[in-house]
């Protein structure tokens, strides 16, 4: 499942909207929106992400939550480690091999590491 379909899944439970009422409001079909949520399909276009936020009433903070959801939901991620060292190589390699196994809190502790990683870098460029 990916994040944009997590969000769309647990939208739709909160609602009381089913695949197929979902799908017809959007002009698409039930197979296609059940694959989305799945992770089966690639991520959505901004105008089904439009079109959702329409349907769900959503403004402001939730929509841009759902468009950045949906830029982070594409299932099959494609990493370039050219010029790159060989270890950065090697845990890309490794991490693409071994992330289904993976525990959930050890993903939740990778990307604290990263988040970490991200701030420290953001605060040096402000001392810049």
């Amino acid at each position: 499942m990916t994040p944009f379909g997590a969000r769309l899944r647990a939208l739709r439970a909160q609602r009381g909207v089913t695949l197929r009422e979902l799908a017809a409001a959007l002009q698409v079909s039930p197979a296609y929106l059940s694959a989305l949520e799945h992770g089966r399909r690639g991520r959505p276009s901004p105008g089904l992400v439009h079109q959702v936020n329409e349907f769900f009433g959503l403004i402001w903070d939730d929509a841009e939550e759902m468009a950045r959801l949906a830029r982070l939901s594409h299932p099959r991620v494609r990493l370039d480690t050219a010029g790159l060292s060989p270890e950065a190589t090697e845990f890309a390699n490794r991490l693409a091999r071994e992330i289904r196994r993976l525990r959930p809190e050890t993903i939740a502790a990778l990307r604290a590491a990263l988040d970490r990683d991200a701030a420290a870098e953001a605060g040096g460029e402000a001392r810049r």
